[in-house]
């Protein structure tokens, strides 16, 4: 099997490094890919958010299977042109990605399956965000409508930043809305959902940290880390976030005409009144993926195919591996407001070389070469990925790994799964 993997960021870089260990596996294209997934892969250029360009791509190298990682090509409509060109495709038609592409028919879509969620007001005038933000009340949640690269909400007890973020958002233009929350109390937890349009196949769980600093300090960013398992997940929670959750939405979007064939990537907060919904994505999670694919033993590409072919009622029980996994990412200078690319990136080799290789590996996200070297190209730069017995042995390995970087000016948070690790966390 020939698979082609849609995007450049670390999550993709995870994903080729899984299909490349799945035995079905002959090739992988990665488009645009990086300079991690060039050393597993074909890296080949595409505009990753036209869909011809993808389908051109696709039916000149004769792949049997597309997987779209990033959101904006799966609201653009590539997966559509993919399966409408007869090319099998895990990710949900631009219909169906409509559940990232707007918390308001997010919330549509969950009312009308009684999904347990946050109360919410879709906004779109000033008056309005002014009294939803007095009706909640702090701490004030405040998302854009839109896509907006895992940055765009705002969780402040400050009621000038949340209307500042709430008028930004409102001045996106004529589409320009904003949605505001109920704060929900508890732990978070992520788990993504394999669907093929009508069965759910859930992964397991993982936990990531949004803010840029330690503490849970600092403005939200794509994801500074993540680890899995959840050992302190209450007993039951995946299989009641699918009867609750995923199944339903699946089944509702089924009924609405437009079927969900992909990840549905749930967003939980633990509260105290019980699971609630706190977003979905339409895709794997970054940097959650890297995390839970790096504990999956089952053959990604056998899994992705049958989701894609409506055959996962079929598929045998997924296999884990026991370790727990940790990610930590090294992000550039001046992140998540202004980063500075360009900078050389040394340590790697030393990484794969030592005595860590065994049970770490790097996975790329902003980088990019450069006369030769390896050189920063965007924000969230690397995702170092460790495997030990428990979370504690992972953070160890992890962050030893980290120490070998090289990246003036970066930073990483030092807190990614600690309070995990000590079991400090209660749901």
């Amino acid at each position: 099997m020939k698979v082609l993997v849609i995007g450049s960021g670390a999550r993709e870089h995870a994903l080729v490094r899984a299909l490349t260990l799945d035995p079905t596996v002959s090739a992988v294209i990665a488009a645009p890919g990086n300079p991690g997934t060039d050393t597993l892969a074909r890296n080949l250029p595409v505009a990753a958010e036209d869909p011809q360009a993808v389908v051109d791509l696709a039916r000149g190298h004769e792949v049997d299977l597309v997987v779209v990682g990033p959101e904006a090509p799966l609201v653009a409509g590539v997966a559509d042109a993919v399966r409408e060109a007869g090319i099998r495709c895990f990710g949900p038609g631009a219909e169906a990605a409509r559940l990232e592409g707007s918390k308001a028919y997010a919330k549509e879509v969950m009312a009308a399956a009684e999904v347990p969620t946050a109360l919410a007001h879709v906004c779109t005038t000033e008056e309005q965000l002014a009294e939803a933000l007095d009706a909640f009340g702090a701490p004030f949640v405040v998302k854009d409508d839109g896509l907006a690269a895992g940055k765009g909400v705002v969780v402040t007890e400050d009621r000038e930043v949340a209307m500042a973020h709430g008028l930004a958002c409102l001045a996106k233009g004529d589409d320009g809305r904003v949605v505001i929350e109920e704060f929900l109390d508890g732990p978070e937890a992520s788990l993504f959902c394999i669907c093929d349009g009508s069965t759910v196949v859930p992964l397991d769980l993982a936990q990531d940290f949004k803010r840029v600093f330690d503490g849970d300090e600092g403005p939200n960013t794509g994801g500074m880390g993540a680890y899995s398992p959840l050992d302190w997940a209450p007993e039951g929670l995946v299989d009641d976030v699918v009867a609750r959750v995923a199944q339903p939405v699946v089944d509702e979007m089924a009924r609405r005409g437009t079927p969900f064939v992909g990840v549905l990537y749930v967003g939980l907060a633990l509260t105290s009144r019980g699971p609630r919904v706190i977003e979905f994505n339409v895709r794997f999670g970054d940097p959650e993926t890297q995390s839970v694919l790096a504990r999956l033993e089952s053959p990604l590409a056998v899994l992705l195919t049958a989701a894609s072919e409506g055959r996962l009622a079929e598929h045998d029980p997924l296999r884990w591996r026991p370790e727990a996994a940790v990610t930590v990412v090294v992000a550039a200078e001046g992140y998540p407001a202004k980063p500075i690319t360009g900078v050389p990136i040394d340590g790697l080799d030393a990484i794969a070389d030592g005595d860590l290789a065994e049970h770490v590996h790097v996975l790329h996200a902003g980088t990019a070469t450069q006369d030769g070297r390896l050189v920063s190209s965007g924000g969230r730069v690397l995702s170092v990925v460790a495997l030990g017995d428990d979370l504690a042995q992972a953070r160890e390995r992890a962050y030893a790994a980290v120490a070998e970087v090289g990246l003036d000016g970066g930073h990483h948070r030092t807190d990614i799964a600690l309070r995990a690790s000590r079991g400090e966390i209660r749901a």
